[in-house]
């Protein structure tokens, strides 16, 4: 039985099947949300369980895991991974940052004097981490692998910024004792990574707890698992097999895969989508803006702030990769949901928000599909370089 669930686990550890989970998941939310059966979705999730409802536990709690997962991988590759360049590590970030600048930029004018704008402009700036990475694992068999590390940094970034923003712009209120209180379990967790006490006993408590202080502090409580992961130690002792944030993101993958993203995928994309939905974005200035700002938004901003970054000699592309498969990942960074469904439910409210988190999904699903045409052609034309380099050789 052991060897089973192990050979269960390791299933679930690859990216590809990871992905269709994740794209069952949001198929299966939209079906329901959509059937005769909606009424009982909705019942679902919004049944309170303790002190947040099945829907909030998916978003705040299940999605902190996910973040903590994504979290252990962005810090090893900093440490001693791909990102350990100084001018590696800076691309990433500054693709990000024009990955969030334009996008809302391009909200803001195109919603400009619309109710509801003065906020919602915030709604396309985040990518989401879980189906960017999910597409790129469905689609891009032979891009290097920097690529998957540029597209994990970059959506790592601009998700912090976007709560950030959550934390500057839609936070009713901050609960200061809170604040502090998660600020010394996280330098409390430092400090036994520090002297390398590894029992379980001590970090799964101070883990809860971290998320419980976060979460009471007002700000998003995803960043309680980017910032526990931040502070996991990377580089492996003499005496131990693997490093605690490797043998971390080993045992925690296939749940973060198989569990906690399809399960928030299933309570966040049950939007209401029917023709008559659809045809009212184009003309809602609001989720017009949304959905340029995710397909058009991103990629000249991601692009346009990596290519300048690159011409400046502060950075330099991803090892073996060039302009044209930054394209490609820029498009996959029109995937917004996650984040961008959050942002929506908070900017705006009732008809305005559905219809938002309609664009999201729209736009989610339009640069899903070219990113994917993108990234298989990418995908082919490296692979075909190979085979004609091993052929001149």
């Amino acid at each position: 039985m052991n060897r089973k669930l192990a050979e269960f686990a390791r299933y679930l550890r690859t990216e590809t099947v990871g992905g269709t989970v994740l794209l069952v998941a949001t198929a299966v939310a939209l079906v329901w949300a959509n059937s005769p059966f909606a009424p009982a979705y909705v019942g679902l999730r919004d049944l309170h369980v303790g002190f947040l409802t099945v829907g909030d536990w998916a978003k705040d709690g299940l999605l902190a895991v996910f973040f903590f997962v994504a979290g252990l991988e962005l810090k090893r590759e900093l440490v001693v991974g791909e990102l350990s360049r100084w001018k590696a590590a800076v691309l990433p970030v500054v693709a990000a940052v024009g990955g969030m600048v334009v996008p809302a930029l391009i909200a803001l004018g195109v919603g400009w004097g619309s109710p509801g704008i003065d906020r919602a402009w915030a709604i396309p700036v985040a990518t989401d981490i879980a189906f960017a990475l999910g597409v790129l694992a469905i689609t891009a068999s032979g891009l290097p692998s920097s690529l998957r590390v540029f597209l994990l940094s970059l959506a790592v970034v601009d998700d912090l910024g976007a709560i950030a923003l959550i934390a500057v712009l839609f936070t009713a209120h901050f609960n200061a004792l809170a604040a502090l209180a998660a600020v010394l379990l996280l330098a409390l967790y430092a400090w036994l990574q520090h002297r390398r006490v590894t029992s379980p006993w001590w970090y799964v408590p101070i883990a809860l707890a971290t998320w419980f202080a976060v979460h009471e502090a007002g700000v998003h409580a995803t960043i309680a698992g980017v910032a526990l992961a931040l502070l996991t130690r990377v580089r492996r002792d003499p005496y131990e097999t693997e490093a605690p944030a490797v043998r971390l993101e080993h045992r925690l993958q296939p749940w973060s895969a198989g569990v906690a993203v399809p399960v928030f995928a299933l309570f966040a994309a049950g939007v209401p989508v029917g023709a008559s939905a659809l045809t009212a974005l184009f003309h809602d200035p609001v989720a017009l803006g949304v959905m340029l700002g995710l397909v058009v938004g991103k990629v000249v901003g991601i692009v346009g702030a990596s290519a300048i970054a690159v011409l400046l000699r502060v950075a330099v592309w991803p090892s073996g990769a060039g302009p044209r498969d930054i394209v490609a990942v820029a498009v996959l960074g029109g995937v917004g949901f996650t984040v961008s469904l959050l942002i929506a439910d908070l900017a705006l409210d009732g008809a305005a928000a559905e219809q938002a988190k309609a664009a999201v999904l729209l736009a989610s699903l339009v640069a899903s599909l070219l990113a994917a045409v993108l990234l298989w052609r990418r995908g082919r034309a490296h692979r075909d370089a190979e085979d004609g380099a091993e052929d001149g050789g």
